[in-house]
């Protein structure tokens, strides 16, 4: 199996392994005074320092979470407390079903999937003090909004923006001053750490506003006792290096487009390791079925709900229309290299060949 799925979750990077199995070494709980508890606390507190460094944020605003869409849900409800919420209409479900519940504001997108930055500041002047969201760049498609202009939008109409940078941590650089972010969100497993553990990362002490309490574990943010094994995983698959996939991402392009497929938010700043394929009148389960029988992992957009394949609401936003049931996702795990690159090549013209002569 070629595994091209990393947006929905990376393989476990070697380093993330050693860290996380000896942590499970020590038995200490890091709420706990004794010798024991001690030790686990200094681990915990060494990997949130490590994280936050990478983040371009201080260890004492970064909570540990259970993942990506917790993160998203704290950050909503923390920094939206008497805020009117405005969020991008192509957002990750975390945010949007969060957002919907409040009775949020949609901010519209172009044709490429790019924030439109006079109509969010026209809802910006529309009057009362806000929260925006947006992703800092798109699952499906790998677009990557301009956060730094809509920041300054926030700033001068005295706005917070939080950022769901789940997609972009270990595939661009950034940090949370440079973005203009008041909070942002990441998760371990998008990076090639575990899955489950995920951290929100806020710019400044705001007060804590919890969606679980319980002990006054991440100083009354988050409670429950912390996941030692997996927090350390994160750690360590932070200090992995950033793979330069443009050049693989390019060459799939260029191969696809002779196959007859369209590439969505093809004249926008993307991932470089992203590619959102429409192939015309063919639709996205039959492709992943065919590519799934012939050796290669793709999807279909966000992988959220088992074995659901719908059209992408990402896509329909993008007005793509009836195209959007025709799209798979190809996503470049730090892994890949050029033989995989070039067997999905292969693959991917045989079977667009072969499904476009059927429904021809």
């Amino acid at each position: 199996m070629v595994y091209l799925d990393a947006n929905a979750s990376e393989l476990l990077r070697p380093e993330a392994r050693v860290a996380m199995e000896s942590a499970w070494s020590l038995p200490g709980n890091p709420s706990s005074v004794h010798h024991a508890g001690r030790a686990a606390r200094a681990l915990m507190e060494e990997a949130r320092a490590r994280i936050a460094t990478k983040l371009g944020g201080s260890a004492k605003d970064l909570i540990f979470t259970s993942g990506g869409t917790e993160s998203d849900a704290l950050g909503l409800h923390a920094l939206g407390w008497g805020r009117r919420l405005l969020y991008g209409a192509t957002e990750h479900d975390a945010v949007r079903s969060a957002a919907k519940a409040a009775g949020a504001e949609v901010l519209s997108v172009d044709g490429n999937g790019v924030v439109r930055l006079e109509a969010l500041e026209d809802q910006l002047r529309a009057g009362g003090p806000a929260l925006v969201a947006l992703m800092l760049a798109n699952n499906e498609t790998g677009v990557i909004h301009p956060i730094a202009s809509a920041a300054a939008l926030c700033q001068t109409y005295g706005a917070l923006l939080f950022v769901d940078a789940v997609q972009g941590l270990g595939r661009i650089p950034f940090d949370i001053d440079v973005l203009g972010a008041d909070g942002l969100a990441v998760s371990a497993h998008k990076i090639g750490g575990p899955k489950g553990i995920g951290a929100l990362l806020l710019a400044q002490d705001f007060p804590a506003r919890p969606l679980i309490s319980g002990g006054g574990q991440e100083r009354g943010w988050r409670g429950g006792t912390q996941n030692l094994p997996a927090i350390a995983g994160f750690a360590a698959a932070c200090d992995g290096p950033v793979p330069d996939h443009l050049g693989l991402r390019e060459r799939i392009a260029v191969a696809a487009r002779q196959a007859g497929a369209l590439i969505a938010g093809e004249g926008a700043d993307r991932l470089p390791n992203t590619l959102c394929l429409i192939l015309p009148g063919v639709r996205a389960d039959l492709q992943l079925i065919t590519l799934d029988l012939a050796g290669f992992a793709v999807s279909a957009g966000a992988a959220c709900s088992s074995g659901k394949v719908a059209k992408s609401h990402v896509l329909e936003a993008m007005g793509l229309g009836e195209q959007a049931g025709s799209a798979i996702r190809v996503s470049l795990s730090w892994q890949t290299d050029v033989a995989q690159v070039d067997a999905f090549i292969a693959a991917y013209g045989a079977m667009a060949e072969r499904l476009t002569r059927r429904t021809s």
